[in-house]
């Protein structure tokens, strides 16, 4: 596997898939220096296929086979930093075809009219912000089940129970996700790579729409708003309740301490 910036073009089809691994690859030691363009560390493999390694914990994959993508995987272990036990993974077909339009057909396969760096970067870049999406829509799923729960208690009544790690355990990972997904990922920024080039502007435009990068980006951001207000709300209330429990004992304290001046006194 060796950098380089250019390749003979591929025909017909090939199939991309994009790997979340772990929360970020350390790409100093896989050859950084060779990159040939902004964004991710582009490698070619084999005679055909390429690799696009992203600094926040994707790889994608382009026209290898099963065995080469599994050597790739493999070496890149050592790289990536806190792996997933699952990673997420994202894939489409792609099919070469300069006589139709660039958009996600009907039957789940991508026409692309060339499979130049730039256009397979584009592809890349949307499949591995889907790939984070994909991941943190199934965490924040979890915490959102646990925060209705708590929800539903305080709609009946009940009193708040639990201790703080708990709800600070929730609001910590919403802020994990926040900082991972609009700070390393950038999912609603577009790729230096189409910046300066309006064809690739309007492929990178079309496909973010294909895969609603952006409203996936905004339910995410809204269920992670709700979890976290949610969480606020319970835990300013278990405060609130352990306040009062200190003020009934020191109540308790005072009367006993009274109680007992007033038997030295009398008795």
């Amino acid at each position: 596997m060796q950098p380089d910036g250019s390749k003979t073009p591929m025909v017909g089809v090939l199939r991309a898939r994009a790997w979340f691994l772990g929360t970020r690859i350390d790409i100093r030691d896989l050859g950084g220096a060779g990159t040939a363009t902004a964004g991710p560390l582009t490698m070619l493999v084999g005679a055909q296929g390429q690799g696009l390694i992203f600094r926040f914990g994707v790889v994608v994959l382009l026209g290898l086979t099963a065995a080469e993508e599994k050597e790739i995987l493999a070496n890149l272990a050592g790289a990536i930093q806190n792996p997933f036990p699952q990673p997420e993974v994202d894939e489409v077909e792609i099919v070469v075809d300069p006589t139709q339009p660039e958009r996600l057909g009907s039957d789940g396969r991508l026409n692309l009219r060339d499979t130049s760096l730039g256009r397979l970067q584009v592809v890349a870049h949307v499949l591995a912000k889907s790939c984070v999406l994909g991941y943190y829509e199934g965490s924040v799923a979890g915490a959102f089940d646990r925060i209705e729960q708590l929800a539903e208690r305080l709609s009946r009544g009940a009193s708040p129970t639990g201790g703080k790690k708990e709800i600070l355990t929730e609001i910590g990972n919403v802020l994990m996700i926040l900082t991972r997904t609009v700070g390393r990922v950038e999912v609603t920024e577009k790729p230096e790579i189409t910046w300066d080039d309006a064809d690739l502007d309007r492929l990178y435009q079309r496909l973010a729409s294909e895969w609603e990068l952006q409203d996936r980006d905004l339910a995410l951001s809204r269920k992670l708003e709700l979890v976290s207000r949610t969480a606020e709300t319970y835990l300013d209330l278990v405060n609130t309740r352990q306040a009062l429990r200190v003020e009934w004992y020191i109540v308790i304290l005072i009367v006993v301490e009274i109680a007992l001046s007033l038997y030295g006194k009398f008795f």
